[in-house]
C-alpha cells in the first residue's frame, strides 16, 4: 500500500515514518521548504528519509515568509525561550492545512490511499492544527476535493501519535530503530542542526527523553 508522509525532519515525523514502514507501507515522503527559521530540519528530513527507507522524498517550496505572522517565518518575531500561555508565536498560520493540501495532491498523483502526519495533541505547544478535530475535518475535505473521493475511493489521514506523550513516542521510535540523532526539532537550530536547548520544542523534546529513560542524542549549541 502506498502512502504519502509529511516529513519535517523532527522527532515526531521520523517516528511516524518508522511506524508506516513497520506496517508495510511504501512511503513517499514530502517535506516543505516554507521559509522556516530552522532550515536545518530540511537536511535532517533528507537523512531520515534515507535511513528509514522512504521510497521517495521530495521538498516543495512554499514561501510562508510572504505572510509572516510567526516566529518561524518572521525575523522580527523572536522565538520564546521561556514558557508562554495560549497559542504561542511559533504557531505558523495555516501551515498544516497547506501542507496536507500538498500531500493530498501528491497522494493522488502517486496513487496513495493514505497520508501520514506526525501531529500530536498531548505534548505539544497548543497549535490548533494539531488537534484530532482538525485531522478529522481535513479527512472529510479530502473525500470532497479529489477525483479519488468523487469516484468512490478514499484517502485516509493517519495521525498515529496524536494521542501519545512525547515519552511514548520516543519509546516507540526507539523500538523501531529510529536514530533520533538524525532529527532536528529546535525552532532556532543552527545551520549544522545544533539545538538551542531553550525553545518550547527543545524543552518538550528533552523532557521526553528524560521521561522515556532514553539517552538524549540531541546536539546542543
Amino acid at each position: 500500500m502506498k502512502a504519502v508522509l509529511l516529513l519535517s525532519g523532527g522527532l515526531d515525523s521520523a517516528t511516524v515514518l518508522a511506524m508506516a514502514r513497520r506496517d508495510g507501507r511504501q512511503v513517499h515522503a514530502l517535506s516543505v521548504d516554507y521559509g522556516q527559521r530552522h532550515r536545518a530540519e530540511l537536511d535532517a528530513a533528507r537523512n531520515v528519509a534515507t535511513a528509514l527507507g522512504a521510497a521517495s522524498h521530495r521538498v516543495i517550496p512554499l514561501d510562508l515568509r510572504a505572510i509572516g505572522g510567526s516566529a518561524l517565518t518572521d525575523d522580527a518575531i523572536a522565538v520564546p525561550e521561556s514558557p508562554t500561555s495560549g497559542i504561542p508565536v511559533t504557531y505558523v498560520p495555516a501551515r498544516n492545512t497547506l501542507m496536507l493540501a500538498l500531500a493530498l495532491g501528491h497522494a493522488e498523483v502517486v496513487g496513495a490511499s493514505e497520508i501520514y502526519i506526525g501531529v500530536n495533541a498531548v505534548d505539544y505547544s497548543g497549535y490548533p492544527d494539531c488537534r484530532p478535530e482538525f485531522i478529522a475535518a481535513f479527512e472529510r475535505l479530502a473525500q470532497l476535493a479529489t477525483r479519488v473521493g468523487v469516484e468512490g475511493a478514499r484517502i485516509a489521514i493517519r495521525a498515529p501519535i496524536i494521542e501519545m506523550t512525547k515519552a511514548q513516542i520516543i519509546r516507540a521510535g526507539t523500538e523501531l530503530g529510529v536514530d533520533y540523532g538524525l532529527t532536528v526539532s529546535c525552532y532556532q537550530a543552527a545551520p549544522n542542526g545544533a539545538a538551542c536547548g531553550k525553545c518550547d520544542s527543545c524543552r518538550l523534546r528533552r523532557q521526553g527523553f528524560i521521561d522515556a529513560g532514553v539517552p538524549d542524542p540531541t546536539r546542543y549549541a
